[in-house]
Parts: structure tokens; sequence; C-alpha cells
């Protein structure tokens, strides 16, 4: 939809350009419906002078839409003034996020979508057996909708189009809003069991269509589409044997194996005559007994992150009809984003900026996942020139949580700032209803946790963070085709995938250990090679990300060194970009197993030389295994010969991080004590040989001597200081 005034926003590495002026992404989110329309003013006046110049607004379906499409927007209950509460913002010269679902959880009941809607079986995502799909939710459990339902996504684009007359005028230039999300942690309503759903009518139509778009033809379909339509024909005693292109151990062992060959095995399976597309149903629960087996289920896995793309891209158009459109748009990643169809590249399809949610404890195992997720993200965005944005930065809690006291949010948020984030939504930032914790009360008043706060973006635009950059060397490149392979491999059932990566626990911990004729046990060996090398890396202090690659997609900035981490996979795009990078001089490492087979984990159709890859251009290993003297040594090797910067930290269990300008000058460092005891430690500061570390929470102004510094750490404590001359 064409707009009388140009929109003059967009995404850039350091927040939002707004009429060519760069406006740092820290924001807060509040509340209007949860709150008395007589305390928003004092509640936004609050929230400016504390430092964000934007506010999240939430908008909930379920708040207005009071009967069935009918909607009120403030003309019976103040509280829904929505547009009311958003001029206030504008004229108090605050800018808006507009998040209008429809999935916005807020721990509403039923997520903020009416109930109505949620009850309609045409709406609901259907179990294997086409029973709803219950999320046990409190304070109510509910059936979630099917992001693939036609029903459903008419029902949604009804709801943006009665919110199109009363938030499109305010779009900027007219009004607040700057940046739009696009529906909200999508990861299936958090029954994300790559076997729990969706299996709606309108979901294995997708799932067909994704089919037929991928392989064009149904004789190049895998051989194991054949035999399971075989299997259902003969019953379930049809022998598994039937699999006619298992690798042997001499396949495995061979560089690459011939087309010919390769055609001479598949042409043994005669297709079933009733093989089409159109009689292909997705898997209902893990049954391969073969490396031949698993391209069914990975194909299942990516079909699921297509559909919530689909899904997105079909909500944007929604919101771009009704009105909202010229601006760019969001979408939140939760936390356990690994173990579900969600990554920043897939969702980036659908939406302009990806962004990550954040709770955690202070602790070792949350600094660790916290530095995992940060630096993927900021890999990520670095790739797509958009700032590393925590579209929810915790701070407080539901009370159905575990209580995150005041010094877990500082731990997390200064943490996080340390591994790459750019930018932030503090939620909550205002108190309402099922939330413990927020620095300021509904009237307005700050609490004493404010404090904190209004120092910290203080802080943030005293240094322009926003504009510095974290210098990451080196990139532990993790192919997509690997987490849809744990997703498969997931070995608890219900309990979800997600549960184990947000406590910092990985495929070792939660996938079939199963070696499927391979020798090895393909699902657990990446995650015990990369766990390997986030020890190695950061004992020797060396900067460095675990990044995912999607299709050609790698991001790799100005790496020197990259790291491919498979369990044997590889697709010919992706080969093709690691050899690209080698030609420009970055070295290429691959482990834990040579890349000898595609990303479906089946043979190459043609050769891929990886072996011919020149090992000469650096005395690093071209292929590592995932012991950790293997992993060691080779990141020892890398140091020398790349000449990888280090950040040594003594004693061992402490971390240190520096952001750079423009012009590669250190200008903030972090030190991190994840550990329970105050520790004395010295920290030493590439590019910085003399001068002096002024703590930014502090007063104190430490001599950087010979490259470090020495200071006393508590326990679960980062802390933050400016790099100046003396």
């Amino acid at each position: 939809m064409s707009t009388q005034h140009p929109r003059n926003v967009k995404l850039v590495p350091e927040g939002l350009s707004i009429d060519n002026q760069v406006v740092p992404l820290y924001a807060a989110a509040v509340h209007y419906f949860r709150l008395d329309p007589e305390e928003w003013h004092a509640c936004l006046s609050a929230v400016k002078a504390m430092g964000p110049k934007l506010i999240d607004v939430y908008v909930p379906w379920a708040t207005h839409e009071i009967r069935p499409g009918v909607f009120d927007f403030g003309e019976q209950d103040p509280r829904r003034d929505v547009a009311g509460f958003m001029k206030m913002a504008h004229e108090l010269g605050l800018y808006v996020i507009f998040r209008p679902g429809p999935h916005i959880n807020a721990e509403m009941t039923y997520f903020g979508i009416p109930e109505r809607v949620i009850w309609d079986g045409n709406c609901q995502a259907r179990s294997p057996r086409q029973h709803p799909v219950i999320l046990p939710m409190l304070p109510l459990g509910f059936p979630v909708p099917s992001y693939a339902s036609d029903a459903f996504s008419d029902e949604v684009a009804r709801y943006f189009h009665a919110l199109g007359p009363v938030l499109s005028p305010l779009l900027y230039p007219n009004g607040p809003i700057v940046l739009i999300q696009v529906d909200n942690e999508g990861a299936l309503y958090f029954r994300d069991g790559l076997y729990d759903q969706d299996y709606h009518p309108d979901a294995i139509l997708h799932y067909r269509a994704f089919l037929r778009q991928k392989y064009k033809t149904v004789e190049a379909l895998p051989p194991a589409y054949s035999r399971r339509i075989a299997r259902n024909e003969k019953g379930p005693d049809a022998a598994a044997s039937q699999s006619t292109s298992q690798p042997t151990s001499d396949t495995l062992d061979a560089k690459s194996p011939s087309d010919a060959a390769i055609n001479a095995s598949q042409s043994k399976t005669q297709l079933p005559a009733d093989l089409r597309f159109a009689s292909l149903d997705p898997p209902m629960r893990f049954d391969g007994t073969s490396l031949d087996d698993l391209v069914v289920h990975l194909d299942w896995a990516e079909a699921q992150e297509d559909m919530l793309t689909a899904a997105f891209a079909r909500f944007k158009k929604a919101l771009e009809d009704a009105g909202f459109s010229g601006l760019p748009t969001m979408h939140n990643l939760p936390p356990g984003e690994e173990a579900t169809p969600l990554s920043a590249a897939v969702v980036s399809r659908a939406v302009d900026l990806v962004g990550l949610d954040y709770y955690y404890q202070a602790g070792p195992s949350g600094r660790a996942v916290i530095a995992r997720r940060t630096g993927e993200l900021a890999a990520h965005c670095e790739l797509k020139g958009v700032p590393p944005y925590a579209c929810e930065m915790g701070v407080g809690f539901p009370p159905f949580f575990p209580p995150l006291l005041e010094r877990d949010s500082i731990f997390t948020i200064l943490s996080a700032l340390a591994w790459g984030l750019r930018g932030m939504s503090l939620y909550m930032a205002v108190e309402r209803d099922r939330w413990i914790g927020a620095p300021i009360d509904r009237h307005g008043r700050n609490r004493p946790f404010a404090a904190f706060f209004h120092k910290l973006f203080e802080i943030l635009n005293e240094t322009n963070f926003h504009s510095l950059r974290r210098r990451v060397p080196v990139r532990v490149v993790i192919p997509r085709h690997e987490r849809r392979l744990t997703r498969a491999l997931h070995a608890f059932g219900p309990f979800p995938g997600t549960a184990f990566a947000i406590a910092n626990s990985g495929a070792r911990e939660r996938t079939i250990e199963d070696n499927f004729d391979a020798g090895r046990p393909i699902g657990i060996e990446v995650d015990t090679f990369i766990r390997a090398f986030e020890q190695a890396l950061d004992a020797r202090g060396v900067p460095f990300s675990i990044v995912e690659a999607f299709d050609k997609e790698l991001p790799a900035g100005d790496a020197k060194w990259l790291v491919y981490a498979s369990s044997g996979g590889i697709s010919a795009d992706l080969f093709d970009v690691l050899c690209a990078a080698q030609n420009n001089g970055v070295a290429i490492s691959f482990g834990p197993q040579k890349p000898e087979f595609d990303s479906s984990l089946r043979p190459h159709s043609t050769a891929l030389a990886w072996y011919a890859m020149n090992e000469t251009l650096h005395d690093v290993p071209l292929f590592i295994d995932e012991t950790p003297a293997a992993v060691d040594n080779a990141v020892a090797r890398a140091i020398e010969s790349l000449g990888l910067p280090t950040c040594a930290c003594d004693p061992h269990g402490l971390l240190s991080t520096i952001h750079e300008d423009a012009a590669g000058t250190p200008r903030v460092l972090f030190v991190v004590n994840p550990t329970d005891n105050d520790v004395m430690g010295r920290f030493s500061i590439a590019g910085a040989a003399k001068g002096i570390a002024r703590d930014l929470f502090g007063d104190e102004q430490l001599p950087i001597e010979h490259g470090a510094i020495e200071t006393r750490i508590p326990g679960k404590t980062v802390r933050m200081f400016a790099i100046e001359k003396d």
C-alpha cells in the first residue's frame, strides 16, 4: 500500500535510521491494557527518563475483540485505547515498536488469542492421530493454533484489518510506530517436538507442496520414500532390509562415489505404482534404522521450517493489506531456539530483523548459553547489516518461572552486551499483573532497581556502544541440517528439546545414540566436537562464535579460521562457499567427520574434492576429530599460524571480551566471573599495551600495564570498563 509520505525508516547495524538519524534500539515494554489510563503518562515519562527511546507495545487480539468480529479500541473501556496510548508516547518524543501478534504470549490466557478461535477445530494444530495439540500452560492449558491453517490465517487477517483504521495512521512520520513485529516466539507454541505437530490437513498439504518444490518429480525422491510406501502397502511387518543404498564401511571410507554407482544403487528400487507427492504423509515418529532413512525425517524438519516461514510471510502480507506497510519488520526467537524449527537465517526469509529473548540465572551455565546464542545472533546480523537485538531482555519474571533476581538480570544483560548484543527491549519495564520485579511500578514510580538502568543507558550512550564491534576471527560453523538431525533424534518424547538447550544441555544429553550403520553415534558427535572447541578457545581467550550455515548463507564476516562441524554432511553449495573463502586466504578445517555426504547424509551425486583443499596455506589441520587433544592442538597451531588475538584471563574460569570502534581501537572491556567466588583476576587486552581502564559503573581506574589489568571481580558479576589513554 502506498503512503502519502515516505517512511524514511530503515534498519542499520547500529539500530534504526529514522530520517537519516541513527536511533539505537533501546526499548522498554509497557502493557497499556494492564494499567490504569490515568497512570499511562507517568509510566511513559518514567521510561523516557530511564533512557530508552522506544516503547515496546503488545496489542492483544483477545483484549480488543469483545465479541466475535466486534472490537473495542477505547470506545467502551479506556484501557483499550491503544491509539491514545501511542499518541501519548509520541507527544513525549518516544517511538513505538508495534507487536500485534497474533500470538503475543505476554503471560496471557490463550496467549492473547480469542477463546472462540482457540476452540475452533479448523484453527487447531493436530497431533499425528488428529487430536488437538494441547499446551499445558498456566493458568490454563489450551489447544494451540495451526500455523498452516487457512481458517486461522483468515481470522488473523480479519483482526489485522480491524486494527488498520485505528493504528495505521500512526505509522511514522505521521505517528510514533517505526518497527512492526510479525507474530511472536513462533516455535509452534512451545509444542515444538518434530513429531508433536502439525498434522492439520492444511499442514499436510503444505508438506506435500514442499516436497514437490524440492524434488520436482517423484522419480527424484530418495529411495526411502518408496520404501515407506511399500511398507504401508505390505503392513507393519515389511522388512526394513529393503534398503538398497545403505552406506557400507567401504562407502564411508571412500572419497566420493561415482554417479554411475549411485544411479545403479537407486535403480534397484522399483518405484511403487501409487508413489506420488499427493500420497505422501509426514512421518509420525522416528523410525529410521539406517543413514538412508534419515532423509525423510530431515525433510519433515525442513518442511516445518518452511511452514513457519510461509505463515510469517502470510501474516506480514495481511498487515500490509491492512495498511501497515513501509516499515521494517521483526520476529523474536525464544530461548532454546536451536532445538526448534526456528533459526535467524530461516525466519529472515520473511522478516527484516530477527532477535532473541533472554531469561537466565547468573552462573557458568547461563553465561555459556548467553555467549553461544548472542555470538551466533551477532554473526547473522553482521551478514544482514542489522543490529543484534534482544526483543525481550528479561527484567523480572512471571510467577511460574524460577525466580530471577536483580543480579540475574544484570548478569544476563551485561553478558549479552559482552558477547555482541547492540540493542534490547526491557521486558518488563513497568509493573503489571503476572509479573514480578519490574523497575518501575504501575504508578510510574521508580523502584531501587531502576537506578541500574538509568546508569546503564547513560553508559551505553556515553561509549556509543551501539556503534562498537566485537571482532571474531574464529567461527565454528554448524550447518542447519545438523540441528534438524538432532530434532529428529530427540530421545525424550514430548519433553521438549528446548528445555535441554535452555539448561545448556545439548545433543549429548537428549538424542538417540544409535549409529544407523555408520559405526558412530551421529546424533552426539557434533555437539561433543563443538563443546571441545568452546573450551579450548575460551581457555586461551580467543574470540569466537558458533554460526549457523543455511543454504548458501555463511556468516563468515572477516574470520581468519572457519571450522565446519558436521557428522559428515555438506551441501555442494556450501562446499563452494568454503572453497571461495579458502581462496581468499581463510583457513578451513572440517570435523569431527570428513564431509563425504550431502546435507541429507546420503552420498553426493558428484564428487566433492574436499581432500584436495590446500592444507599448506596455513599450519592448521584440514581435518580435526572430536578428541580434546586434537582440538587443543588445532587451536594452538591456529593461534601461532594465523596470529589470532588472545585475551587470556587468569585464573581459569574468568572471561573477557573487547569491543572496538570503526578504526579498530579498543574502547570497552568486559570482564566476567560466572563462578560463585570473588576472585582477583588478570585480564589481557589485545591492542592496548598501555592506558587506563575506567570502571563504567564505579570509580575505579586501573592502569593497563603490559597489555593487561588486574582487578577483583565478585562472583556472578560482569564488570564493564572504558579503555582510555593515560
